[in-house]
C-alpha cells in the first residue's frame, strides 16, 4: 500500500473516532483531542479540514457535519454539530442484514478455525438483531444450496461418464447467440481455470474441442454410445489458458486508448506495440466476431478495429443502431 494511500485510511480511523468523542464531550480543546488520537494539533487541524466534507449523501449543507471553524481558530476548541447519526447505534435493514449475513456465511466456507469462530459468533449477534434479515438470508441459503447440488450432481454425472468412456447429450446455453445448443460430446475430463469450471471435450457439432462452462449446461444425458476416437489423443495441454485460438479464428487489430489497455492485460493477445499518447495497438484473435462487437461497444469511444476493416464499418453500425434505442 502506498504512503498516501496508508495516511487516507488512517485518516479516516482517526475521523471514525474523532466525532463519536466529541459528540460525547461537547467541545474539547485541540491540543486535549490531538493528545487523544496521538497526531500533532496541526494533523488534527488537517483532519478537521476534510471533516466538513462528510456526512449523509446528498451533499447539501445540511447533510454534511458542520466545524466552528471560529471557535477552533479564536478559542483553540474543537467543536462539531450535526453529525448526531454517528452516535446512535448502527440499524440495518431486513435486507441489509440479510446481505451482510450471506456475505458472512460464504466467507466462513474459506476460513480457518479461529476466523471461522470469529464469523460464526458475528452471525449470531446478526441473527438475533434482524430476525427478518436472517429470515430472508435462509431462502438465500436455500436457493444456494439448492444450485450447489445442482453442480455437484452434473459434476458426478460427468465423471462417471469420462470415466466409462461414454458420449454425453449436452444441452448448452451459448450466450453469444442467447440461445440454447444441443450437442453430442466425448467428455475428457472437468477442469478449472479463471474463476471457472469447465467440461473439456470433444464436441461431435463443432468437430472440434470446445470447453464448456458447467454453470451454462442446461441439461447432461449419458448416451449408450463410446467415445471416439479423439479422446483417446488424451486431455489438450491449457497451460496457456483456456482461451485456444486456431489459426480459423479471426485476427484483430485493436487500437486502444489509454483507458481501454487494461484489454491486453485482460484477454490473450498475439502482440502489443506502443503507438504514442498512452496508445496500445494489440492483435489478438478472436473465436466470435459477434464478441469482438460486444468489446468495441463496451470500450466506446476509447477503441477502434483497425483490422478487418469490413469489421469497422460492421461496428459502426452496431453503435449507430444501440444510440437508436435511445432516441
Amino acid at each position: 500500500m502506498s504512503s498516501a494511500a496508508s495516511g487516507a485510511k488512517e485518516q479516516v480511523a482517526r475521523l471514525l473516532t474523532l466525532v463519536p468523542w466529541l459528540h460525547q464531550r461537547g467541545e474539547v480543546r485541540v491540543d486535549e483531542a490531538a493528545a487523544a488520537l496521538g497526531v500533532t494539533p496541526a494533523q488534527l487541524r488537517r483532519d478537521l479540514g476534510v471533516l466538513f466534507l462528510c456526512g449523509l449523501p446528498g451533499g447539501f449543507p445540511d447533510d454534511l457535519i458542520d466545524v466552528d471553524y471560529d471557535a477552533l481558530e479564536e478559542q483553540g476548541v474543537v467543536r462539531v454539530s450535526n453529525a448526531d447519526y454517528l452516535a446512535r447505534p448502527l440499524r440495518l435493514t431486513p435486507t441489509e442484514a440479510s446481505a451482510l449475513i450471506v456475505a458472512l456465511r460464504t466467507l466462513r466456507d474459506g476460513a480457518d478455525a479461529a476466523t471461522a469462530d470469529v464469523v460464526d459468533r458475528t452471525i449470531r449477534k446478526l441473527e438475533g438483531a434482524a430476525e427478518d434479515g436472517a429470515r430472508a438470508a435462509q431462502q438465500v441459503d436455500v436457493t444456494v444450496d439448492r444450485r450447489e447440488r445442482e453442480l455437484d450432481g452434473l459434476r458426478a454425472l460427468l465423471t462417471k461418464a469420462i470415466e466409462a468412456g461414454r458420449q454425453v447429450h449436452l444441452t448448452y446455453y451459448v450466450p453469444a447467440r442467447d440461445e440454447n445448443t444441443e450437442r453430442a460430446v466425448d467428455p475428457l475430463r472437468i477442469v478449472s481455470a479463471q474463476g471457472g469450471t469447465y467440461l473439456d471435450a470433444w464436441c461431435h457439432l463443432a468437430d472440434d474441442y470446445r470447453l464448456f462452462r458447467l454453470n451454462r449446461i442446461v441439461g447432461a444425458e449419458p448416451l449408450d454410445l463410446p467415445v471416439s476416437e479423439h479422446a483417446s489423443e488424451g486431455p489438450r495441454d491449457l497451460s496457456a489458458g483456456i482461451f485456444q485460438p486456431s489459426e480459423d479464428d479471426l485476427r484483430a487489430r485493436l487500437l486502444l486508448e489509454t483507458a481501454a489497455r487494461w484489454v491486453a492485460e485482460y484477454y490473450p493477445v498475439v502482440s502489443t506495440r506502443e503507438v504514442g499518447d498512452g496508445r496500445l495497438e494489440v492483435e489478438m484473435y478472436v473465436g466470435d466476431p459477434r464478441w469482438l462487437q460486444r468489446l468495441i461497444l463496451r470500450l466506446a469511444p476509447y477503441a477502434t478495429v483497425i483490422e478487418p476493416e469490413e469489421f469497422t464499418e460492421s461496428s459502426r453500425a452496431a453503435a449507430r443502431d444501440a444510440l437508436r434505442l435511445y432516441e
